[in-house]
This record gives C-alpha cells, sequence and structure tokens, in this order.
C-alpha cells in the first residue's frame, strides 16, 4: 500500500501469483489497451525514484524535462502497471 504524497489517498499494488497469465503485461508497451498507468504530482521526484530504486522497482528511462513543465519519470511496478511521476518545474499559478 502506498500513501500519496500529500497523504490524501492511498494505492494498492498487488501481483498475483495464480493463475497463470495468458500473455506477459511488462512486454506490453506503454499505449496497449488496459489499465497500465497512473499518475502523481510529487514535488521531489529524485527522492521518490530513489525510493522505488531501493524497493527493487525499475525505471523505465530516464528522468526527463517535459516542455520547461514537468519532470517525468516512469516507473514499472507490479504485473506491468506504470506509476508516473511528475514534478512541476515552475509553482502553480493562482487564479483571482
Amino acid at each position: 500500500m502506498v500513501t500519496a504524497p500529500d497523504g490524501s489517498g492511498k494505492l494498492e499494488l498487488t501481483a498475483f501469483h495464480e493463475p497463470t497469465r495468458a500473455h506477459d503485461r511488462e512486454e506490453l508497451p506503454a499505449n496497449a489497451y488496459g489499465y497500465r498507468h497512473i499518475a502523481y504530482r510529487v514535488t521531489n521526484i529524485d527522492a521518490v525514484v530513489a525510493q522505488a530504486r531501493a524497493a527493487g522497482y525499475h525505471t523505465v528511462g530516464d528522468v526527463v524535462d517535459y516542455q520547461d513543465i514537468y519532470r517525468l519519470a516512469y516507473i514499472r511496478g507490479p504485473e506491468g502497471l506504470i506509476v508516473e511521476v511528475a514534478q512541476p518545474l515552475r509553482p502553480a499559478s493562482t487564479s483571482a
């Protein structure tokens, strides 16, 4: 069970050992049909990635900057689920 960075919610990632899967979801591309991806906004992406790696998870590619808006990383979890973590590069704008 993982808690959202701001403590507002929890996400449970599980891996089933029985019955055997018909195909290896980890080999499917990120844009394959089905539930494959969830995203969290984080304040320290380097710490989140380090914690995930220490727990035995692997990143899909490197941590990258996306259009000067976010730093992004993709972490592959159980059953091939991809967890995206995104750190804003600029403070959130406030609306009047």
